[in-house]
């Protein structure tokens, strides 16, 4: 089989409701979809969500490198190759982690299709279904307290609340929640925002409040300060920003600076490369979640079936495509009361 036309689409999508993070404000994102067709009349698809801060890419990067690099590269190639391919193009896409997780994801598509079963089987198959977490980014105490509620009613058990910018504010806004909804699971992403001695009064304050990951809390660029509220704190803490590669699974570990990691196909550069992150983290005893960006459905697929294939993979915050007013793609998997299952069509689930 060979790869005998490539083609793409670029999505523009606007959020239903903007959300500020620590460091900026988001109210639209774009994704590339990728279609790879073969001879053998299997088609696979992959998504890119490029995003400057995470990924290093504006979509006018990623489209150039479709055009430039991945389309005359890939045409003519074996599909099947997946290692081969995945490493030669990773030299041309050194600094396109979210484009380079598009191929992988649809080249492994095609494998999966041509197999005959989901992806997540076809990757090893380890669980059938996986709950994720519901995020509200960073919006005044009442508008969270509303938007809460809304979640719990639509079945969301595992909420995760973004902060970093007013320690105070984030933690009355747990107390509150917490008070409000005490048999929720709650998570609390810092998003770079706090130094050392903010994340320890952090701890101190949300110590009764039964907070079950924290996640990010200091800036990614000084590892030595997850290290040291790693080894003061109760709390577990998970790497996001600080963990782009399996080089920075391996340092943190080694070093002991983290308990978990938030694997994202778009920083890794796809399924692949979170399989080598994940084993890392594995040798080293440390959990890993499955998270993702602003991606659409099949992006989404691609990470629920990823966590799925793995043991070790015990957390997922796959909900990005809810945030979308006009995501095109449905009945790529279920969601139903806060729980994940993927559909029982081949590969990621899109009919070619």
């Amino acid at each position: 089989m060979i790869i005998t036309n490539i083609g793409y689409e670029r999505l523009d999508l606007e959020l239903l409701i903007p959300y500020t993070i620590a460091y900026e404000e988001i109210s639209k994102a774009t994704n590339f979809i990728l279609k790879i067709e073969t001879d053998g009349h299997i088609v696979g698809f992959g998504c890119a969500a490029p995003d400057l801060t995470v990924t290093h890419e504006s979509p006018e990067d990623v489209e150039q490198a479709i055009q430039n690099i991945i389309i005359p590269f890939l045409k003519g190639r074996n599909p099947f190759m997946v290692s081969q391919i995945l490493e030669e193009l990773s030299h041309q896409l050194s600094q396109k982690s979210s484009a380079l997780a598009m191929v992988d994801m649809a080249l492994l598509d095609i494998s999966a299709k041509k197999m005959q079963v989901p992806l997540y089987q076809f990757l090893g198959g380890y669980r059938h279904e996986i709950a994720t977490s519901i995020t509200i980014g960073i919006l005044p105490l009442e508008e969270t307290l509303k938007l809460t509620e809304e979640y719990v009613w639509q079945g969301f058990f595992i909420l995760k609340i973004k902060g970093g910018l007013s320690l105070e504010e984030d933690i009355e806004k747990l107390q509150k929640i917490r008070e409000q909804f005490p048999k929720i699971q709650l998570r609390f992403d810092g998003n770079q925002g706090y130094s050392v001695e903010e994340t320890v009064t952090f701890d101190n304050a949300v110590k009764d409040l039964n907070i079950e990951i924290l996640e990010q809390p200091t800036k990614p660029l000084l590892d030595k300060h997850l290290g040291e509220v790693k080894n003061t704190l109760d709390l577990p803490i998970m790497a996001d920003e600080s963990l782009k590669s399996v080089k920075d699974a391996f340092r943190l570990a080694k070093n002991q600076r983290i308990d978990m990691v938030n694997i994202k196909l778009m920083k890794v550069g796809g399924i692949r490369e979170g399989m080598h992150v994940n084993a890392v983290a594995k040798a080293a005893n440390l959990e890993a979640m499955v998270g993702c960006l602003d991606e659409c459905s099949l992006g989404i697929s691609a990470g629920l079936h990823f966590a799925l294939s793995r043991p070790n993979i015990k957390y997922a915050d796959l909900d990005g495509h809810l945030e979308f007013k006009n995501d095109p793609f449905s009945d790529l998997f279920h969601l139903k009361n806060g729980i994940l299952q993927p559909s029982k069509n081949y590969g990621l689930g899109l009919k070619g």
